[in-house]
């Protein structure tokens, strides 16, 4: 039998925090923020109250009504708790915005599949964002704890980010088909199994009773979708965020802040998002550097003489990244447009959406 001194020194040290979860946050700032993100919630749930389809100028003003509160946000943190928490804070919630942008593809392969009337795609979408709050939430208090108790955290989420970029990216090199056949689901089998459910939408309703019997309606089987790739979403973009900084106070409010907008964001970016067509290369590309400055960030705990990536640099990469693969979309859009004087390639179209391999749901039982 091994003793704890025979363990590699690496290992050895498993049950000391390798690095302070510590947070800038009181609870006032905590009690503050949260109540601050339930209320922009509730007020995007009365919006979508009576179902309708916003017109562009709404979802462009609500789009930016939700970009300026964290941006005058982080000034505030930065002018209260210094620039290394206000870079972390700005680093963090780009990442995420951008991993956000690709929750967007996964919404729309799902809408689309199931079919949703364009005056129900908020409250779906609104559903999405509130589980995807609550599993965040979870999964940031779940990495904390880790992270105070183990050494090995930032290698295990350093592990899973390298993994999601190779699967991204070669998704994104071979344009992988992610269409979705719902009758397959796992998910929509199960409760169909379980529950009747109706043929056609009734409004924004979950459920309808008919002849004394409680039924689903198509928008409680497409929640249900949406909430399942909540859990995939979680797994990747927390790690992501916890690769920039170890507040977990910063970690919450930069993933909070990237959700509460995609609602209207989804509006604004729904025929756009087809010309990012190389969107799926710059996430992957952005999650491997995160998950290599996590692997570093580990490897320097255990050996000093190991480098470690500053934070404001990791933003410099994550920033000009997604300049990049914005642009050589564009140029890539327009080029294929030239050439067969119409939309782009249903291939390269469809390798905009690569990275939703990381959550749409498989087809397969």
């Amino acid at each position: 039998m091994f003793s704890a001194s025979t363990l590699p020194a690496v290992w050895s040290t498993a049950e000391q925090p390798v690095t302070s979860t510590a947070s800038i946050a009181s609870p006032t700032l905590w009690t503050v923020t949260i109540v601050g993100v339930i209320a922009l919630f509730v007020i995007d749930f009365l919006i979508t109250r009576k179902p309708h389809d916003p017109s562009m100028r709404e979802a462009v003003g609500w789009s930016a009504f939700y970009i300026a509160i964290p941006l005058a946000f982080g000034g505030y943190l930065w002018s209260q708790y210094g620039s290394q928490q206000g870079v972390e804070y700005y680093t963090g919630y780009i990442v995420e915005k951008a991993l956000s942008v690709d929750n967007l593809f996964v919404f729309i392969i799902l809408l689309s599949a199931f079919a949703v009337p364009r005056e129900l795609r908020q409250r779906v979408l609104l559903i999405g964002v509130g589980g995807a709050l609550v599993l965040r939430a979870i999964f940031i208090a779940v990495g904390a704890q880790m992270i105070s108790s183990f050494s090995w955290t930032f290698l295990l989420f350093g592990a899973i980010l390298l993994a999601t970029a190779v699967k991204v990216g070669r998704d994104a090199l071979s344009h992988a088909d992610h269409s979705v056949d719902v009758s397959t689901m796992r998910s929509v089998r199960l409760l169909r199994r379980f529950f009747p459910v109706t043929d056609d939408y009734e409004g924004a309703n979950l459920t309808v009773k008919r002849d004394g019997k409680r039924w689903l309606t198509p928008l409680a089987i497409v929640a249900v979708a949406i909430l399942g790739t909540d859990i995939v979403f979680a797994i990747d973009s927390v790690p992501a965020v916890y690769g920039i900084t170890g507040d977990p106070y910063l970690v919450f409010a930069t993933n909070a802040f990237a959700l509460l907008g995609l609602r209207a964001l989804y509006f604004v970016l729904e025929n756009a998002l087809s010309k990012l067509v190389h969107l799926g290369h710059g996430l992957a590309i952005i999650l491997a550097f995160i998950g290599v400055k996590l692997v570093l960030h580990w490897a320097h705990g255990v050996w000093p003489s190991v480098p470690e990536v500053p934070t404001l640099p990791s933003l410099g990469v994550i920033i000009g990244v997604l300049v990049v693969v914005t642009f050589t979309s564009l140029a890539a859009t327009r080029r294929a447009e030239r050439e067969g004087g119409g939309e782009p390639d249903v291939a390269e179209v469809e390798a905009a959406s690569v990275s939703s391999s990381r959550t749409t749901p498989r087809s397969k039982d």
